[in-house]
C-alpha cells in the first residue's frame, strides 16, 4: 500500500507542479514579454495569444483529470483529514471550473470578437488567469499540508 501510495502522490504533485509551473511562466514571463512585443497593438497581441494556446486545451484537461484521478485515489487508499482534502477539492474545482469557462466561453468570445472589443477581453482573460493560478496555488499548498 505504502508503493501505490508513493506512487500516486508521485503522479498528483508531479502534473500539479506542471500545471501550476505552467501557468505561473505564462502570467509572469511570457504575457508581459508578448505585451512588450505588440507595443499597443491589441490585433497582433491577440494573433500571438492565439497562436501560443493553438492545441493546449485538451492538454490541460488530461492534467486536470489527471489530477483529480489520482487525487481521488490518493484519498481512497489514504482517508482522513477531510477538512484540508475538502478544501482542496474545492480549490481543484473553482479552478477547473475557470478553466471550463475560458476554454469553451472565453476563447470563443475571444476568437470572434471586434478589435475595440479585445481590450476589455484581454484584461478579463488575465483577471481569470490569476484567479485560476491561486486557485491550483491553493490546492497546491492544502495538498502539502494534508502530508501523505
Amino acid at each position: 500500500m505504502r508503493a501505490l501510495t508513493f506512487v500516486l502522490l508521485c503522479v498528483h504533485i508531479g502534473v500539479a507542479v506542471m500545471w501550476l509551473g505552467s501557468m505561473g511562466y505564462s502570467l509572469f514571463v511570457v504575457q508581459p514579454a508578448l505585451a512588450r512585443i505588440a507595443q499597443g497593438d491589441v490585433m497582433r497581441l491577440e494573433d500571438m495569444h492565439r497562436e501560443l494556446a493553438q492545441g493546449n486545451r485538451w492538454k490541460v484537461v488530461a492534467l486536470i483529470a489527471v489530477l483529480w484521478a489520482s487525487g481521488i485515489a490518493l484519498v481512497i487508499v489514504h482517508p482522513g483529514q477531510w477538512v484540508l482534502i475538502s478544501l482542496k477539492a474545492l480549490a481543484l474545482a473553482g479552478a477547473s471550473a475557470l478553466f471550463w469557462w475560458v476554454s469553451w466561453r472565453g476563447w470563443p468570445q475571444r476568437v470572434f470578437a471586434l478589435p475595440e472589443e479585445l481590450p476589455a477581453l484581454q484584461l478579463r482573460f488575465r483577471a481569470v488567469a490569476r484567479s485560476m493560478f491561486a486557485l491550483v496555488a491553493l490546492s497546491f499548498a492544502l495538498g502539502v499540508l494534508t502530508r501523505y
